[in-house]
């Protein structure tokens, strides 16, 4: 027992919040890699963007079971083969020269790598806290989330300027060893104060509950568009500033100032799905959204406008994490919060990987990128008035049991 005292919940989030920030900062460098990997192996960039895809549909697909084996077994062994799987497929991509190889390990490896580095964190984490403390406490594993897309990005470029992008992939892959250690004090079961509120449920009773429960869906529906947009703007927003005229340095910077300032955004979301109703907080993100790439697509590109884009997008960059993944929590409880969580976010990693790869292909296409910006600003508005017709109340086994008069 006395091992396990140093397990605190602080140090969960702390730790937790480490690896967030290593796999969501290296995840979302990707975009960088774009343009000198496809130019020094004569690729296309749908070739990139098709590896970016299969590594979103992998990482989706896959989350629901290891957040079901992380529920029913703990965290820390799923975390460190996730942290092992992530190690290994960027020291792979190092190394690839061919479209298969790269699908392999920027897509397969790295995808399988993210589903055990990621909702299994959040669900750790959920479980280490009270239930009115959870969502600020998952607001804040999405800020330090971003912090790590903020320092990762710079540190990243300078890597890619400084030994080139195959030893840039080398060096990231050992950063990502360090989730290893980290994964140490997210290891063993549930949290005994949050276990005390769990009802006792199997694993089919609850995706049969979620299977048909209508607002679950809806959210799930609206987690598609936030995960097309965010990846399209990751991975194809450098490309699309060097074509209308900026340099690679402005595109970094760029994803760098969404992760900076998402770090408020996200603890705010988190902090703000606390006290008012979460599903009307991510409409309210949606309609910002299709606002905010509307007026960026109108105007003139200049840096100054890139940077204000930059700030603006960011500060509801992952706001959708911490209100979604809260929802779950609120309609279903914590005992299967990972797994749950892990369902969601398929939708999420279905839109992800349409968002990378039709960005590609549109740009093959056409030669512009500019009929998916036009498309994300019509699925925000659809997001908008999904989550706005959520239910998102507890569902009857969690429901406060009736005052006796």
């Amino acid at each position: 027992m006395k091992i396990e005292r140093w397990k605190t919940p602080t140090v969960i989030l702390l730790c937790g919040g480490a690896i967030v920030m290593l796999s969501f900062g290296i995840r979302h460098g990707f975009g960088i890699f774009l343009r000198p990997m496809t130019l020094d192996l004569q690729w296309s960039r749908a070739t990139f963007a098709f590896a970016i895809a299969l590594q979103n549909l992998v990482w989706g697909f896959a989350q629901p079971v290891v957040g079901m084996v992380a529920d029913r077994y703990g965290a820390g062994r799923i975390l460190a083969a996730g942290g092992l799987l992530y190690a290994l497929g960027l020291a792979l991509m190092s190394q690839s020269t061919t479209g298969l190889e790269l699908a392999i390990s920027a897509g397969v490896l790295i995808g399988l790598g993210l589903s055990g580095t990621y909702a299994v964190v959040f669900g750790a984490v959920g479980r280490a806290f009270p239930a009115e403390q959870r969502s600020v406490v998952l607001g804040i594993l999405s800020a330090l989330a971003s912090f790590g897309q903020f320092a990762m990005l710079p540190y990243g470029q300078s890597l890619i300027s400084g030994v080139g992008w195959s030893w840039a992939l080398l060096i990231l892959a050992a950063n990502a060893c360090l989730i290893l250690p980290l994964a140490v004090p997210l290891s063993g079961g549930t949290n005994a104060a949050a276990a005390s509120t769990l009802a006792k449920q199997t694993v089919s009773a609850a995706l049969a509950e979620a299977r048909s429960h209508r607002g679950f869906w809806l959210v799930n529906l609206g987690f598609f568009v936030c995960g097309f947009q965010v990846v399209f703007v990751a991975t194809h927003l450098p490309a699309y500033l060097l074509d209308k005229g900026m340099s690679i340095e402005t595109g970094m910077m760029a994803l760098a100032l969404i992760g900076l300032a998402n770090i408020p955004g996200a603890y705010f979301a988190g902090y703000l799905g606390g006290r008012y109703s979460k599903k009307f907080l991510l409409s309210g993100i949606f309609v910002a959204r299709a606002l905010i790439i509307a007026a960026f697509i109108t105007v003139p590109v200049t840096q100054w406008g890139v940077y204000c884009f930059a700030v603006a997008i960011g500060l509801i960059w992952f706001g959708t994490v911490p209100l979604v993944s809260g929802i779950v929590a609120q309609i279903f409880g914590v005992q299967y919060f990972s797994m749950l969580f892990g369902l969601v976010f398929v939708g999420h990693q279905v839109g992800a990987s349409l968002g990378g790869w039709i960005g590609g292909f549109a740009y093959e296409l056409t030669g512009s990128y500019h009929a998916v910006w036009v498309l994300a600003i019509g699925l925000s508005v659809i997001a908008a008035v999904l989550n706005a017709l959520a239910d998102d109340q507890a569902v009857e086994r969690l429901a406060p049991a009736p005052q006796s008069a």
